[in-house]
């Protein structure tokens, strides 16, 4: 994201929210909590919730600060989703978005 700004943490975080649930065709039903992660440099608004605000309001979320090394990637949200799902572990879909592909660009869609 380009700078740390509210409406930007927000936007970016629903973006990512909404992307891991298309493409891997879940619900909020399906969801049993939500772990997001920001970098140090990100403290304009809690990420999760943007995914309240997506409907996830009987979710558990929470919120960490991802650790400061040095050559981290800067205004990155992450997410780790707990989720009930009869896929295979190979059929789940791991979501990078914008700059953030290049943390993963082994699974990295």
């Amino acid at each position: 994201m380009d700078a740390d700004e509210r409406g930007l943490v927000l936007e970016a975080t629903a973006e990512l929210v909404s992307e891991v649930v298309r493409r891997n065709e879940l619900s909020t039903d399906d969801v049993i909590s939500v772990l997001f992660t920001a970098t140090p440099d990100l403290t304009s608004e809690f990420p999760a919730l943007a995914a309240r605000e997506l409907g996830f309001t009987d979710v558990p979320l929470m919120c960490a600060t991802e650790i400061a090394v040095p050559r981290a990637l800067p205004r990155v949200v992450r997410l780790m989703a707990h989720v009930e799902t009869d896929k295979a572990r190979d059929e789940l879909q791991h979501v990078y978005l914008r700059g953030a592909q290049a943390l993963r660009l082994d699974i990295a869609q």
